[in-house]
């Protein structure tokens, strides 16, 4: 592979936004690859793929180079001179990398690759809190599958097409697509590439949504003339999947917090011609109380450390802290203490997360269920999976179902 300089200077300046400046490196992404309309695909993917493979082994990569944050522009370009010499691409006598010491770089690699924090480039609180909650065994499986970079997904929508006939569709524009046993609405591209500029995401045959995502709405339960709360549906990819699923019958309540979150759902909504969806915003408790009593059924997809999916964000290890994660687990008890009142007598409620600790999972649907406002519910049904055992999202679902 040859260095072009101008796709290097590109990535060294998002690199500087996104650990200089707290950003995040999708929206740094996004930004960089429009900065020159001549850059082609492969121009583009080398930008996007090598900034997200430097933040993913970040402290690996600085432990090489010897070098602290914040990164000065010249550590940037040692970060990036480790990435180029490890990946085994010859470096140009640049003055930004010209002495590289190469040699002393594998060596330190080798080294440093003995030792789990540095090998899987993760923060020491992490590595302690994983081998605490999960077991060093399970634990040491698990980063590894997380810092693997994730495929990309699609979901057919049911609603226009089924995963056959979008897999021949995609075929004829160019894009190869594998099925995926135990998934059926589900599609794996074969290559990454941008497959929104194609006739079939126009006109709302399918949704990116990875394989575990996949699951949850199925795992709720819905029957075509339901009335359906989903209430954290955020941009609302588990919405339109109840929409599809409930074959537009019925209603789908979609809340959020976020007001933004919910027009793009709207958008979202119209192109996948889900037209049961109603939105609300969550800008009072009175949205909530109104709901009391009145769901057949109710997601509570929490907001929560988003360990399950560090293999799309590998930018999120670097921003959570032990503090973050005191608050989400205080947040997501009293959001399904809340939000559980919304299900009627005989209805059900599914709490999920896209994380894979068991304080986050496990042991908050066993909180609830000891709560005043669990006593009415009991477990059905919990899925616990993870990233190693599928290769997809790590992801935790709990079907609760109340008495009638």
């Amino acid at each position: 592979m040859r260095l072009h300089r101008n796709l290097v200077f590109a990535t060294i300046d998002g690199l500087k936004e996104i650990f200089n400046e707290g950003q995040y490196a999708d929206k740094v992404i996004e930004k960089t690859l429009k900065r020159d309309k001549r850059w082609g695909a492969r121009d583009r993917s080398f930008i996007a793929e090598t900034t997200y493979d430097i933040v993913r082994w970040k402290r690996l990569y600085a432990e090489i180079a010897e070098v602290k944050e914040p990164f000065s522009r010249e550590n940037l370009f040692r970060l990036f001179a480790v990435w180029a010499t490890l990946k085994g691409i010859k470096l140009p006598e640049w003055k930004q990398i010209e002495d590289t010491p190469t040699r002393r770089i594998k060596g330190r690699f080798d080294a440093l690759s003995k030792i789990r924090k540095f090998r899987e480039s993760i923060p020491d609180w992490l590595d302690e809190l994983g081998v605490a909650e999960l077991g060093e065994e399970v634990w040491e499986k698990e980063i590894g599958a997380l810092n693997i970079q994730a495929p990309v997904i699609i979901r057919a929508n049911k609603l226009k097409t089924d995963a056959a006939t979008l897999k021949n569709k995609l075929s004829e524009e160019g894009f190869e697509t594998i099925n995926l046993k135990d998934y059926p609405d589900a599609l794996q591209l074969v290559e990454r590439a941008n497959i929104f500029r194609t006739e079939c995401f126009k006109k709302g045959m399918f949704e990116v949504q990875d394989a575990s995502s996949q699951l949850v709405a199925d795992f709720l339960d819905v029957q075509p003339g339901n009335r359906v709360v989903d209430t954290c549906a955020g941009a609302g990819g588990k919405a339109l999947h109840l929409a599809a699923l409930m074959e537009n019958k019925g209603q789908v309540i979609a809340l959020d917090i976020y007001g933004n979150k919910l027009k793009e759902l709207k958008r979202r909504a119209k192109r996948a011609g889900a037209h049961n969806i109603e939105t609300r915003a969550i800008d009072t408790t009175k949205v909530i109380k109104k709901l009391y009593g009145q769901a057949d059924r109710v997601l509570i997809d929490a907001p929560c450390s988003g360990l399950g999916v560090l293999s799309r964000n590998p930018d999120a290890k670097w921003k959570l802290e032990p503090e973050f994660l005191d608050r989400i687990r205080k947040t997501q008890q009293e959001i399904i203490r809340q939000y559980s009142r919304i299900v009627k007598d005989g209805g059900k409620m599914v709490y999920a997360t896209c994380s894979v600790l068991p304080s986050e999972n496990q042991m908050q649907v066993k909180d609830f269920l000891a709560s005043e406002e669990g006593k009415d519910f009991k477990l059905v049904e919990d899925r616990k999976i993870l990233s190693s055992e599928t290769g997809f999202d790590g992801f935790y679902m709990a079907l609760l179902e109340k008495s009638e």
